[in-house]
């Protein structure tokens, strides 16, 4: 199964051929979806799914059955998903995992976010820090946000236990910033942190 990191939350699993896209934002470039056959979207905000690109893609996007996408008009169906369940997307094995989105302040924002473990190997878990009760091999872990301190992201890593840690959602940060985090994260969660810079890919046995 190859992985290839897009900016900020963005992540794109090919297998014989398949395609399955996570979160292709506002901030990712469109590269990511070309030749896709399914989407998987986390939750509602923007910068994790770009309505414009989805609605001319002619594949199943798949969210979680709270969100509330603002489709903008366009003819954009969109596959409901509830925690729990377990699917298949473009010839993935995918389960929904978590439910809610990660609180800035007073409970806000709250809305609906499904983490994914992919092939029952591979776990991306949108804006949450939701710890899925199965061992992985992969985790694609928020690097920044303004629900997250970096003690969190790293506690996450060491909660889920996986064998290759790879960051995502950086969009927002800065080169001095990104290297700041990443020497963090690589420090202190173990040899199997793997930073990917965008568009750069990692085979997973």
């Amino acid at each position: 199964m190859l992985i290839t990191k897009f900016t900020h939350s963005c992540v794109r699993f090919e297998r014989t051929g398949r395609v399955l896209v996570v979160d292709p934002g506002v901030w990712s470039e469109p590269g990511a979806l070309v030749g896709a056959d399914a989407v998987l979207v986390t939750h509602e905000h923007t910068d994790h799914v770009d309505v414009l690109r989805l609605a001319g893609l002619g594949v199943p996007v798949y969210a979680p059955a709270e969100a509330r996408i603002d489709t903008l008009g366009l003819d954009l169906p969109v596959v409901s998903v509830s925690v729990g369940e377990t699917f298949d997307a473009a010839g993935f094995s995918v389960r929904a995992v978590g439910g809610r989105h990660a609180t800035v302040f007073e409970g806000r924002p709250d809305c609906a976010n499904l983490g994914y473990v992919v092939e029952e190997s591979a776990y991306h878990p949108g804006d949450s820090l939701f710890v899925p009760d199965v061992p992985l091999h992969t985790l694609f872990v928020p690097l920044q946000a303004s629900w997250l301190k970096a003690a969190e992201a790293i506690e996450f890593v060491r909660a889920v236990r996986p064998e290759v840690t790879v960051p995502i959602h950086e969009g927002q940060v800065n080169e001095r910033g990104l290297g700041a985090l990443n020497d963090w994260l690589g420090e202190t969660t173990g040899p199997g942190y793997r930073w990917l810079a965008p568009r750069e890919s990692l085979l997973l046995a």
